[in-house]
């Protein structure tokens, strides 16, 4: 892997195809999942709070090896909306997982995030994964969720310090979560 560097780089139109099967193929032997992330990201990608920069794709040589989300979202706090972004997917090619693709996506994305000024970054996630990156339990800085997930897989980094105890409130996922 040290000969053959990863290159991140904004997804390009063309890359829609390739991204969908290295998410099927990432997630195909997931328990908890409802194996149609795919169909989430296609969604995700024309929909209002898609960010063109927050879509990545990873590559090593010629072949796509990983891909990440980060679509604007909302939390409802007492002084009114504050803007958020949600994770979701984060995908590793498995013949590729476990050589550090998936931490330099989520870092690359956290800069590119904080670089466009959001401060916040939300995620369902895996509960022993995602807290070596910043992400803590959301629901000690009083963000909830619209759903009933165990709490210690609703979590939130802070990309400012001290933005998640200001946006304490309701997570809202625009339509495009939830249309299937």
């Amino acid at each position: 892997m040290d000969s053959n560097p990863i290159n991140i780089k904004q997804q390009e139109a063309h890359d829609l195809p390739a991204i969908c099967r290295l998410i099927e193929e990432a997630f195909a032997s997931v328990q908890e999942s409802d194996h149609r992330e795919q169909f989430l990201v296609e969604r995700l990608l024309s929909s209002p709070g898609f960010v063109p920069e927050l879509s990545l794709t990873a590559w090593i040589k010629n072949e796509l090896v990983g891909y990440i989300l980060l679509t604007e979202i909302e939390i409802l706090s007492k002084s009114g909306p504050v803007p958020s972004l949600s994770l979701a997917p984060l995908a590793v090619r498995p013949s590729f997982q476990r050589h550090g693709i998936g931490a330099a996506l989520i870092e690359e994305a956290h800069k590119r995030a904080a670089e466009l000024n959001y401060e916040t970054v939300l995620i369902l996630g895996h509960k022993d994964y995602y807290p070596r990156f910043g992400y803590k339990k959301a629901e000690d800085f009083g963000i909830t969720f619209p759903f009933e997930v165990p709490p210690e897989f609703c979590m939130v980094k802070e990309l400012t310090p001290g933005a998640a105890s200001r946006a304490a409130g309701q997570v809202k996922y625009p339509k495009a979560f939830f249309d299937y």
